[in-house]
């Protein structure tokens, strides 16, 4: 095997110190510089993982804050409609009692126009029936020439009377 090597051209001591060299190197090399980069890339990432679950844990209260929003819409909307349709009740039933106090005021007011009305009739055939009791009664005394007592003026004006009210 001696023979190989040294055909081959290789040194023995030059490579065992060259294999104890590269060990050295490879030693400095794993606990300086791959052991400090491995462990940069470890933490790396964990802060990867984290910030993706925190991502997910994002995305999640962003979409049950949207489920909320949403729930707070209805709502809105449900109480805003419920409180339209209560304001029209409201207003219909104001309509309604307006309408109602309308039509009693109205009523009241045909009731006084056909009392006053009753009245007016009442009183215009009073003077009537004395207007014409007088007119019978002056009639009578100018037909007859004489002169009427209060007796015959009084009974003269209740037989009109009866006659206008039958």
């Amino acid at each position: 095997m001696g023979d190989t090597i040294k055909t081959l051209g290789i040194d023995l001591p030059k490579l065992i110190a060259q294999l104890v060299n590269f060990g050295i190197v490879l030693v400095v090399l794993w606990k300086f510089a791959y052991k400090p980069i491995l462990a940069m890339l470890d933490q790396r990432r964990d802060k990867i993982a984290e910030s993706m679950a925190n991502a997910e844990k994002i995305k999640s209260e962003l979409a049950k804050t949207e489920a909320m929003r949403q729930e707070i819409l209805a709502q809105a909307s449900t109480q805003a409609n419920k409180l339209i349709e209560e304001a029209r009740a409201a207003a219909a039933r104001v309509q309604e009692q307006e309408s109602q106090k309308a039509i009693a005021a109205a009523e009241q007011i045909v009731a006084k126009a056909r009392e006053a009305a009753a009245a007016d009739h009442a009183r215009m055939l009073g003077e009537l029936r004395r207007e014409v009791g007088r007119l019978v009664v002056a009639t009578t005394a100018r037909v007859t020439g004489k002169v009427l007592t209060l007796e015959d003026q009084r009974r003269l004006a209740e037989e009109t009377n009866k006659e206008l009210a039958a």
